[in-house]
C-alpha cells in the first residue's frame, strides 16, 4: 500500500473513532481516550529516554488521571469528596515517582523531575480535561477536533499554495518547523473562524461572538502546541514521535495541537 493510500486509510479511521467516541457513549469515551493518555505519556518518556520504571510509573498516573476526572464528570460516580481524595492519591503517586529518582542513580535526576511533570501536566492533565469539557457538552469536545483540524488543514493548504510563489512564503519558526509560514498562520485562522460560522449556525453555540473567539483560541492555541511538539522532536533529533499510526506517525504527532487547546477551551468556558 501506497504512503498516500497508508495516510488516508488511518486517518479516516483515526477521525472516525473520535467522533464515534464523542457521539456514542461515555464507556466508549472514557475506554479510547483513557488508552491514548497513557499511549501518549508512555511515548513521550521513550522519546526523551526516561528509564523503564519512570516510563511505567509516569504512564498509570496519566491513566489514573484521566480516570478520575472521567468517573467524575462522565459516569459521576464519585462524589466530590472522593473526586478530592483521588486526586490526592493522585498527588502522592507523582510524589512516590519524584522520590524514586534516589535510588534509580540516573545522572540527571533533576532533568528526569522535569520530564515526569511535563508528562503530566502538559500531556495526561490535558486529555483529562476532555471530560470537563465533554460534560458540558458534546459538540463542544467536536468543536475541540473539528476546529483544530480545520487549523491544520487551512494551515497546510495556503501553506503549500504561498510557497509556491517567486519568493516563496514567510517562515515562523525555521529552525524549529521549516515548513510553517506566516501565511499559513492566517490561513488556518480563516478556515477556523469559518468554523466558528458554522457551529453558531448549526446551534452548537448560543451567539455568534463566542463561537468565532472559541474557533479563535483553539486555533492559536493549537498552532503553538504543534510548535512544542515540533521543538520536542527537533530536541531529540527524531522525525515523528512514534508510530502508532501509519503514515501519521506517534500519538503525540496526531493529538500535539489539542494538548494547549483542550486546557485553553476548558478555561474559556469555565470563564463564558
Amino acid at each position: 500500500m501506497s504512503t498516500f493510500w497508508q495516510r488516508l486509510l488511518s486517518g479516516v479511521v483515526y477521525v472516525g473513532l473520535v467522533i464515534a467516541s464523542i457521539l456514542v457513549s461515555p464507556l466508549f469515551f472514557g475506554v479510547l481516550f483513557g488508552l491514548l493518555t497513557m499511549l501518549a505519556v508512555r511515548e513521550y518518556h521513550i522519546l526523551v529516554g526516561s528509564h523503564p520504571l519512570t516510563t511505567i510509573g509516569a504512564t498509570l498516573a496519566g491513566g489514573y488521571l484521566f480516570a478520575t476526572l472521567w468517573c467524575f464528570f462522565q459516569v459521576q460516580t464519585l462524589n466530590l469528596a472522593e473526586f478530592a481524595f483521588m486526586q490526592c492519591a493522585y498527588v502522592g503517586l507523582i510524589t512516590l515517582l519524584l522520590l524514586a529518582e534516589l535510588w534509580l542513580k540516573a545522572q540527571d535526576p533533576v532533568r528526569n523531575w522535569g520530564n515526569i511533570l511535563i508528562s503530566q501536566m502538559m500531556i495526561a492533565f490535558p486529555f483529562a480535561c476532555m471530560n470537563l469539557i465533554l460534560d458540558e457538552s458534546k459538540y463542544l469536545l467536536l468543536i475541540l477536533f473539528i476546529t483544530t483540524w480545520l487549523n491544520d488543514t487551512g494551515a497546510y493548504c495556503i501553506g503549500c499554495l504561498t510557497a509556491k510563489r517567486k519568493n516563496g512564503n514567510h517562515k515562523m519558526f525555521p529552525r524549529v518547523s521549516p515548513k510553517k509560514s506566516w501565511e499559513g498562520l492566517i490561513g488556518g485562522f480563516f478556515f477556523a473562524l469559518l468554523g466558528g460560522c458554522i457551529y453558531y449556525w448549526a446551534g452548537w453555540v448560543d451567539s455568534l461572538p463566542k463561537a468565532l473567539v472559541l474557533a479563535l483560541v483553539i486555533a492559536v492555541a493549537g498552532t503553538f502546541g504543534d510548535l512544542m511538539e515540533s521543538l520536542l522532536k527537533r530536541s531529540v533529533g527524531v522525525k515523528d514521535s512514534g508510530r502508532f499510526m501509519p503514515g501519521h506517525g506517534g500519538v503525540l504527532d496526531r493529538f500535539d495541537s489539542i494538548l494547549l487547546a483542550t486546557p485553553a477551551m476548558a478555561l474559556l468556558l469555565v470563564l463564558f
